[in-house]
């Protein structure tokens, strides 16, 4: 049986490889989003086999939450940290998932020019990518104001996204030639909406972990 002070030590490890993983899940958005911006396709294939070390990790963080529960019965405040890490991980899992599939829209599109310079779909990126590092923040420093403060992120993202949705459905029309290609990045702002409905999924968690109280912040 772990001594107290050994059980907040793994606590504390726990913490650590959450935030490990989560750097690396945002570095894979970063190279998956550059792909497709550069056309590059050796970096997409390095994005997508990379998701094996993230799958990896979430079944290493996943094996840490059950010895913590199995080796001593934590308190409810402590359980409740372990469960909210099996919550999160599943959706950084999910988050490096729609980085892979960014990096297969780079390989579908097969290198070819874009028909503009993205400029709204990195924005996105960045924003999502800003909101996964604060909603993992917010956990790891049991910060309910920094979780609510997602869903004013949030909302930038998703106005993104409608900016992109006119613009691309407008070019369609005046493009038809290039519809395959419009197609594919307009599912690309799709993925980069589901990334920052991830992080908010993770900001919920966080404020049902402090206070046991379930809110909606993608309103």
């Amino acid at each position: 049986m772990e001594t107290r002070s050994n059980f907040h030590h793994s606590l504390e490890e726990l913490k650590a490889a959450l935030l490990k993983m989560g750097t690396l899940v945002e570095e894979a958005i970063y190279q998956a989003v550059k792909s497709l911006a550069k056309s590059d396709l050796k970096l997409a294939r390095q994005t997508i086999e990379q998701d094996d070390q993230i799958d990896e990790m979430m079944i290493n963080i996943e094996a840490m939450c059950m010895r913590l529960i199995a080796l001593q019965q934590p308190m409810a405040s402590d359980l409740r940290i372990i469960g909210m890490a099996m919550k999160i991980v599943t959706d950084l899992e999910r988050i490096a998932d729609h980085a892979v599939d960014i990096a297969k829209t780079t390989i579908r599109l097969s290198g070819e020019p874009l028909v503009k310079p993205l400029i709204d779909i990195p924005k996105m990126a960045d924003l999502a990518k800003e909101m996964l590092r604060e909603a993992l923040t917010s956990y790891v420093e049991r910060n309910e104001a920094r979780a609510e403060a997602l869903a004013a992120k949030d909302d930038e993202v998703d106005k993104l996204y409608t900016a992109i949705f006119e613009e691309i459905v407008g070019m369609m029309g005046e493009n038809r030639s290039a519809n395959r290609q419009l197609t594919h990045l307009l599912m690309v702002a799709q993925y980069l909406e589901r990334v920052a409905d991830h992080a908010t999924n993770i900001g919920e968690w966080v404020i049902f972990m402090i206070s046991g109280k379930r809110q909606d912040l993608n309103i």
